[in-house]
């Protein structure tokens, strides 16, 4: 009797301890919000949320991958707008150059309008993104500026130098999705991306185009500024259109790109959501009831307990 007595009382004090973990269990659950504490609380929704966490930690890489991008697309542009300008400037005193009637005085004038372009030029070819401070323009090389410029005794400019390089830096903006929104400013190898102010396909090579065309000015060489200058800013024209094109190209697979992400991270938290939330009303009614089983299992040990030491003084 005692030996039945025993099993019987442990079998309850074993259903005591379940209940007591449910109940632990469930206050959880609607003190915190979540159903998945533990993975062994839910295998199968721990490793989604997991999953999912990890796909959400891409995302946010994603996503300032392409703020950064946009910033320095943006940044760009404008340096790109101001520079079609310059070009087109240069181009019109080329025409006008050309002039039967144009006078030494008027060229020397028009030879400073240049020499002033010039240093505009490389003012804007040598601006930096105003969030990182690098260089724009530098390719990869882009902690010191790219473009030095030199000077005769006479403030004339005399040349240009490129201190990039050809290669830009890509970032990944989706799964297995990289793009640029760099530009070099130089690239004569024949491949990779165009470069700004000079780029062996195109036949650009703005800075010593410009400077040709301020020493024909000077010297009275007018033939020289219609047939020769003035076809080789036509090309650089040609070339500073391309990057303003392209750029506008950029900016909108980039913002694509962030409204995508954008829809992906609502996703992957909506999905961490459902996986992990707890539905806290259901919570409660299985709370209140398994507190009513603990502690009518609780009585019922105690009742039990009781009559087994009866027994066992008898």
């Amino acid at each position: 009797m005692r030996v039945a007595t025993d099993a019987f009382t442990n079998t309850f004090i074993n259903q005591v301890n379940t209940l007591s973990s449910e109940m632990n269990t469930l206050q959880n659950q609607v003190t915190t919000g979540l159903n998945v504490q533990s993975p062994s609380d839910n295998p199968g929704a721990m490793e989604t949320t997991l999953n999912d966490l990890a796909s959400q930690s891409a995302q946010e890489q994603y996503t300032n991958n392409i703020t950064s991008l946009q910033s320095q697309a943006n940044s760009n542009y404008s340096v790109l707008q101001s520079l079609q300008s310059i070009v087109s400037q240069a181009q019109t005193i080329a025409t006008e150059a050309g002039s039967a009637t144009i006078t030494q005085s008027n060229l020397n004038d028009y030879a400073s309008e240049i020499t002033s372009l010039i240093q505009q030029a490389v003012q804007l070819v040598n601006s930096q993104n105003p969030e990182t401070g690098q260089y724009l323009f530098g390719g990869t090389n882009s902690g010191q500026q790219p473009f030095t410029a030199t000077t005769d005794a006479n403030g004339n400019a005399t040349g240009v130098t490129y201190q990039g390089n050809s290669s830009v830096n890509q970032a990944e903006i989706a799964p297995g999705v990289t793009i640029s929104a760099g530009v070099p400013g130089e690239n004569n190898s024949g491949t990779g991306p165009q470069g700004l102010v000079t780029d062996s396909r195109t036949g650009a090579d703005l800075f010593n185009h410009l400077i040709s065309l301020q020493n024909d000015l000077l010297s009275g060489n007018t033939s020289a500024v219609t047939s020769t200058d003035s076809q080789n800013l036509k090309n650089d024209e040609n070339n500073v259109t391309y990057q303003v094109a392209y750029n506008g190209n950029i900016q909108t697979r980039l913002d694509t790109a962030s409204s995508f992400a954008t829809s992906q991270s609502q996703a992957l938290t909506q999905g961490i959501s459902n996986a992990s939330s707890a539905d806290v009303v259901q919570a409660m009614i299985q709370l209140n009831q398994t507190q009513a089983a603990y502690e009518a299992a609780l009585e019922t040990t105690s009742r039990v307990m009781q009559v087994s030491i009866v027994d066992f003084l008898g």
